[in-house]
């Protein structure tokens, strides 16, 4: 009979879809174009389980988490400067990081965990400093597309 090739197929299937993981790169100036201070690709989306992996390509930058501009009850995260730094989302939402010395030039991102954000009119509402107020609402009016 097949039933046990296909049922021995079907369990050498089973466990085996594994979560992604998305590099981004910091950079000083943009290779896409023009920009200083970038996190490129500024707009991450994924799923659940998924990981991003931020490259040090260029010194002098890290990742951290914007405080209140994440999902509910996600702890915050912060990598030291110059170092690779690598998370794993498991909460959906939004989520704005930031380079911690370029903040106010500008130097967010935005990763997208998920479908349907809850957190979009949340994130949305917040204020940003300097250049990071335009580069958080032209990601989120690109999301909400």
């Amino acid at each position: 009979m097949h039933c046990p090739v296909l049922l021995a197929t079907l369990l050498a299937f089973t466990g085996t879809a594994s979560a992604a993981e998305v590099n981004v790169s910091m950079l000083n100036k943009s290779a896409q174009g023009p920009g200083l201070f970038v996190f490129e690709p500024a707009i991450v989306t994924i799923k659940p389980g998924d990981t991003v992996k931020w490259s040090a390509t260029t010194p002098g930058h890290n990742v951290e988490f914007v405080k209140g501009a994440v999902p509910d009850k996600v702890e915050l995260f912060r990598s030291p400067l110059s170092k690779d730094a690598v998370y794993s989302f498991s909460v959906p939402g939004i989520y704005v990081y930031k380079c911690t010395p370029h903040y106010g030039m500008g130097m967010v991102g935005v990763v997208v965990v998920g479908d349907k954000p809850a957190n979009l009119k949340t994130v949305g509402a917040l204020k940003f400093p300097g250049k990071a107020q335009a580069a958080v609402t032209a990601a989120l009016a690109q999301i909400k597309r």
